[in-house]
């Protein structure tokens, strides 16, 4: 379910939207596009899109590939 549609300022983000809302932020801030970070991180394109967008759950070994990717340490994906 896309952020917009879930999110709301009576209740803290899911685990679900923060990785989705830092990993947008951190590639944007790298100036990648998702598949940039896909071929960086050794995932698809649409895979990468699909965590983006909060309509794919996701691995704990791929989120280490994207953390990994992005230079950054597992937990940063998971911060407020």
């Amino acid at each position: 379910m896309p952020v917009s549609e879930s999110s709301s300022s009576s209740r803290a983000p899911t685990a679900r939207e923060l990785l989705a809302m830092n990993i947008v932020r951190l590639r944007k801030e790298r100036g990648w596009s998702q598949e940039d970070l896909a071929l960086e991180s050794g995932l698809h394109r649409t895979f990468v899109a699909h965590v983006e967008r909060q309509v794919r759950n996701i691995s704990i070994d791929n989120i280490e590939r994207l953390a990994n990717a992005l230079q950054i340490d597992i937990h940063v994906l998971l911060l407020p």
